[in-house]
């Protein structure tokens, strides 16, 4: 029985030994829900959404690892936006990361945000004098193409 069950975590088989961990930045925790309280189509789109969050490829076809990634995002935000801004930026920033996350982290097929979506975003970011406003703008545009905050 031991066997199976060693077998069974060390193959990724089940959602619990998938979602063993968090990967989402320390500070972000407290102001989205954990992974483990989200819903996943399938074991692939718990894995993309990592991928989103950290750049790590877990056994994901066709995928690039590293940045970006959306924890590296929240902390070049809150270097742009400084200590005064920090308050208001990191909770948005953190919202923002988990609905373009579980949206974009969907089979290709019904994903309403593609990575091309994600290149505009992070264009969308750098480029804002003010990253409060980038993150605003992102969010409504977002949202615009349907992407939903999570359940």
């Amino acid at each position: 029985m031991a066997a199976v069950v060693v077998a069974a975590v060390a193959s990724g088989i089940g959602a619990a030994g998938a979602r063993a961990g968090e990967f989402v930045r320390p500070d972000c925790r407290s102001v989205i829900k954990p992974t483990d309280a989200l819903r996943f189509d399938t074991d692939e789109h718990l894995r993309w959404y990592k991928r989103f969050w950290t750049g790590t490829c877990d056994h994901l076809s066709f995928c690039f690892p590293g940045s970006p990634n959306w924890n590296d995002i929240v902390t070049k935000l809150l270097a742009k936006g400084g200590a005064a801004e920090q308050p208001a930026l990191l909770p948005k920033a953190c919202r923002l990361g988990q609905m373009i996350g579980l949206e974009w982290a969907k089979d290709k097929g019904v994903q309403k945000i593609s990575t091309k979506d994600l290149r505009a975003f992070n264009v969308i970011l750098e480029k804002a004098g003010d990253p409060l406003k980038g993150v605003e703008a992102v969010d409504a545009q977002a949202r615009s193409m349907g992407a939903q905050p999570p359940r």
